[in-house]
């Protein structure tokens, strides 16, 4: 990175009310990486196909389309408000500048959480590849041990630094990528046992009534599958040029995410010997069934390695994100233990308290999961709820801070099209919230868990802010987007000489 663009991203940082001390060393491949592996399509096809499946049948793959339209949406927004705030936490100092304290601590508190969920999420579904790769049988406890290990090794490698946490995200990109064009392509060539037409037909499930519901319980697949390009904002205090890149690492990270999500989707249904028998539930891992058939078990131990640098990467990924917010709240003083969790290592520059709190958090979601029935589909309903909830209070904000005036002056502005734009990542959003929280289930509690635990998070956060007021401590700026007089990244380009970040 040039001296001028260093300081012309410190001088924008500046002119927001900030100081940054990250290594501001993550090239745009590297911040596209990083969200990509976050998003990552194999983590989320591998850990979720025998749901969609069973649930939806083999039409379950359009809700990959679904969500990358809708989420597209999102990330243009997104890109918009990153190109004018490049603030490391995301969401939630979006949040904070869009629509003020009180909005951008609930926002940071259900984000915050969800993320917390989503790297124990992330653990537990990489949990029975690991143990198949060891030649053990995939038991809840060994399942439960086998997701702290994983949580353990991506703490230690996150503490080691920006730049190996960037390395590793490309190499994760560079195996992920090439593992799904070589399995998919093989599956399709040499082991397809299904027509394409095959998307088109429900195969009996959802029984004999009407396939809506069905249809839109798989959706969940789409919908846990395509998030993750949030987390290039997350990064923004040590990204190259921010408020160029990361817009455009973002909408990357959507295209090319979400369509190797759907191609690795297609390419496993199609190599599904037995459809039915997943429907019907006789097969309940058949994604091990059509590894082991189309490469044997050598060649299906082989994949799973790759997919196992693909659960390693993308827990590592979302861990960063989580505590860059956490430091972000520390830094504004919105949370105890500011002094501890702001503070970044001398040697590392990343906030070493915050990574020990993003891995220990998670650990005992994972514990405290081996005890709950159906632990994975729980905790991956909560994850996938909360991230979308917050999601939707940045796009609400953004819609708030337009109607008082705001309009985009970053590197990256969707111009006419934007209010448009920020109406239909609204409307995407919330009916996707509505669905993920619709009671679903034969059991009362299983019908109601999911509506129940959101409520209950919620809840507490709210009862919290109210009691606490947290959000009343620091005085970092806020709510001030719509009156900003902040100059644009390339007018700030071409002042003075300033003083080199500290």
């Amino acid at each position: 990175m040039s001296p001028e663009t260093r300081d012309a991203a410190s001088a924008r940082l500046r002119a927001l009310g900030y100081e940054t001390k990250f290594d501001r060393s993550m090239s745009v491949w590297q911040n596209f990486a990083l969200g990509f592996t976050y998003l990552s399509p194999v983590c989320g096809v591998y850990a979720m196909f025998a749901f969609g499946l069973s649930n939806g049948g083999p039409p379950m793959v359009w809700s990959y389309v679904i969500a990358g339209v809708g989420q597209m949406l999102v990330a243009l927004i997104f890109g918009e408000i990153v190109a004018e705030f490049p603030i490391t936490g995301g969401l939630y100092p979006w949040a904070r500048r869009l629509a003020g304290m009180r909005w951008a601590w609930m926002t940071g508190w259900i984000y915050g959480w969800a993320l917390f969920t989503t790297i124990a999420a992330v653990a537990v579904g990489g949990g029975p590849f690991l143990a198949v790769l060891l030649g053990l049988h995939p038991t809840p406890a060994r399942t439960a041990i086998l997701a702290l290990g994983l949580i353990l090794v991506s703490t230690a490698i996150n503490l080691a630094g920006t730049k190996l946490l960037a390395r590793v995200a490309l190499v994760g990109f560079v195996c992920e990528i090439l593992g799904a064009i070589v399995v998919g392509v093989h599956i399709v060539l040499f082991h397809r046992h299904h027509a394409l037409a095959v998307i088109m037909d429900r195969l009996g499930a959802g029984g004999t009534g009407a396939y809506l519901p069905a249809f839109l319980t798989a959706t969940l697949v789409g919908a846990y599958s395509c998030y993750g390009f949030e987390a290039c904002g997350d990064v923004a205090e040590e990204t190259t040029d921010p408020s160029r890149t990361i817009p455009k690492a973002m909408r990357m990270t959507i295209y090319v995410g979400g369509g190797a999500s759907l191609f690795i989707a297609v390419a496993l249904l199609l190599g599904v010997a037995d459809i039915s028998a997943v429907i019907a539930g006789r097969d309940p891992d058949p994604i091990i069934t059509v590894l082991k058939s189309a490469f044997g078990s050598m060649g299906a131990s082989f994949v799973v390695v790759v997919v196992m640098v693909s659960f390693v990467s993308n827990v590592l990924s979302i861990q960063a994100a989580v505590s860059r917010l956490i430091y972000a709240y520390a830094r504004d003083e919105m949370i105890g233990g500011s002094r501890a969790l702001r503070r970044l290592s001398p040697r590392t520059r990343v906030p070493s308290a915050a990574l020990i709190v993003a891995g220990v958090v998670p650990g005992a979601i994972v514990c405290l999961g081996y005890f709950t029935e159906n632990a994975l589909a729980t905790i991956v309903s909560f994850c996938t709820a909360g991230i979308y909830i917050a999601f939707q209070m940045v796009v609400a904000a953004a819609l708030y801070s337009r109607l008082r005036g705001w309009t985009p002056r970053g590197e990256f502005t969707l111009g006419r099209l934007g209010f448009a734009t920020n109406v239909a990542a609204l409307v995407y959003g919330v009916s996707t919230i509505v669905n993920i929280l619709w009671p679903r289930g034969v059991q009362w509690v299983s019908r109601y868990s999911i509506l129940m635990t959101v409520g209950a998070f919620v809840g507490s956060g709210a009862l919290y802010m109210m009691i606490g007021k947290p959000y009343d401590r620091g005085r970092a700026p806020a709510g001030d987007a719509w009156a900003t007089s902040v100059p644009s990244p390339s007018a700030l380009a071409g002042s003075a000489s300033l003083s080199p970040e500290r």
